[in-house]
């Protein structure tokens, strides 16, 4: 499937063929499945993930193929248009996924585990991964690519971006056993490692370093590679002040995140009542 699908994307035929939307098919039920993912885990990479570049072409292709056609339920009320090669993803009782009523939509072509809970409304995009027992709490955003481990809790509002393209730039990753705080995003590829806590409001992106205060250092995305987050982290909100110029003279902070502590009895204790909602 990856010659083909690598083919297709590098060479556009003048007209797409039965053949080409039925290798896209299957390759959207590989991705329904888990079968393929567009980042998945590597212990040979020093992140600990590396990037499928040719899930990512395959996901661009179905963009390309498709058509905008009418999905409306009802054309008045609530009009849908989008592209035909990309319909709300089917999900049935039997896949043991509790969609809540209330206006979440969920696209095809991402995997979404046994168990995982959807609050409405929510969306969660094409490529995306979400592992057993998640919780995607209201108007939470799982974007394109993006990477959720099993039993993490990505709370109210909290967005986690995608990163589609470049096809070789790394999606963002969310391991195992995160907790995501209302209002969180977790942008331009960063990778929260396992166990991690993100408190209410925390901005994660290649461009603001966070500052490590336990083991008093600066964690910054290099030219290269990614913002990662420690397994077990908890990181808060925090600011930095600017200590130079016009800034300094006006007593203005910039934004920083901060890892405050490491993930103990006190924290799990926390956290924990979130077991009765799944």
């Amino acid at each position: 499937m990856q010659s083909e699908i690598e083919a297709l994307f590098d060479a556009r035929p003048e007209r797409y063929e039965e053949s080409h939307f039925s290798l896209f098919q299957a390759f959207k039920d590989a991705l329904n499945r888990g079968d393929v993912r567009a980042a998945e885990p590597d212990a040979g990479s020093p992140t600990g993930w590396r990037v499928n570049g040719w899930v990512k072409k395959g996901i661009l292709l179905g963009f390309r193929m498709g058509e905008i056609v009418d999905m409306s339920i009802d054309r008045s009320r609530q009009p849908w248009f989008d592209k035909a090669t990309y319909p709300a993803r089917r999900i049935t009782a039997e896949t043991g996924v509790r969609i809540v009523p209330g206006g979440s939509s969920i696209r095809d072509g991402c995997y979404i585990g046994r168990g995982v809970t959807c609050m409405p409304p929510m969306y969660i995009n094409a490529g995306a991964w979400v592992g057993d027992g998640t919780m995607v709490d209201s108007h939470a955003l799982i974007g394109s690519c993006a990477q959720v481990g099993r039993n993490c809790h990505i709370s109210a509002a909290a967005q986690i971006g995608g990163v589609l393209e470049p096809v070789g730039a790394m999606p963002v990753i969310v391991e195992d056993e995160v907790l995501m705080g209302g209002n969180c995003g977790v942008y331009e590829g960063a990778i929260v490692k396992r166990r991690a806590v993100l408190g209410t409001g925390v901005i994660l992106n290649r461009s603001t370093p966070v500052f490590d205060l336990v083991n008093d250092r600066v964690i910054s995305a290099g030219e290269e590679t990614p913002l990662v987050i420690p397994p077990e982290a908890v990181v808060v909100a925090g600011s930095r002040a600017i200590k130079a110029g016009p800034g300094a003279a006006q007593g203005i902070s910039l934004y920083t995140p901060v890892i405050v502590k490491y993930r103990d009895s006190k924290t799990d204790a926390k956290i924990q009542l979130e077991q009765l909602l799944r």
